[in-house]
């Protein structure tokens, strides 16, 4: 899809339980960063920045550098969730370049938030200057760090159990009994699945 491709802000899904795995949804069905329209739209609906806060000096270099960061974290996290599947076809050499390079980038210091006093006297938060494209790819690159290095919340990944659905979340259900990254998506067509099968033998 090429960059100057919109894709409506409603299409995004935010419900993966880490930023870093909202960003790999972005891939599925087909690719949802197609434009830096909708890149704000994701930034803004992630909950990185404030509510309100100005991205118009976003442009096509910032969905460069997230489709890259997506690239890489979702080679780690494929390799957590398929050990040795991503050493056998890249070898380890270029994992480790993956690893370095998702380091580099969670280097850069993220976007400095403030305090700020509404009308009201209620506090609210604002960021101290606008957001760069490489202070919010360090958000999200040490969320992937953080993630992938704490044993407990590592394992609680899951690849979504859908026919065709590469969408990797966390299950923090109880039990950890999820099975799908959305009930009322992958788990309502395989509910429709298994009714038409009892159906049809019928």
């Amino acid at each position: 899809m090429a960059l100057g491709t919109a894709t409506a802000p409603y299409e995004l899904r935010f419900g993966a339980g880490r930023i870093c795995l909202d960003l790999l949804a972005t891939t599925h069905p087909g690719e949802r960063l197609g434009s830096v329209e909708v890149l704000r739209a994701w930034i803004a609906g992630s909950g990185m920045v404030p509510p309100g806060t100005p991205l118009a000096h976003a442009d096509p270099s910032w969905l460069l550098g997230f489709r890259e960061l997506r690239e890489l974290v979702g080679q780690l996290v494929q390799e957590w969730l398929h050990p040795g599947a991503l050493l056998q076809s890249v070898g380890v050499p270029s994992y480790d370049r993956t690893l370095v390079r998702v380091n580099d980038i969670a280097r850069t210091a993220p976007p400095a938030p403030r305090a700020v006093r509404t009308l009201d006297g209620l506090l609210v938060r604002e960021l101290d200057a606008p957001p760069t494209a490489p202070a919010l790819l360090a958000v999200v690159a040490r969320d992937a760090v953080e993630l992938l290095t704490d044993p407990v919340a590592r394992a609680c990944l899951r690849q979504c159990a859908g026919d065709n659905c590469p969408i990797v979340y966390l299950d923090t259900s109880r039990g950890h009994r999820r099975r799908w990254c959305s009930s009322e998506v992958c788990g309502n067509r395989e509910r429709v699945a298994r009714h038409r099968r009892r159906a049809a033998r019928v």
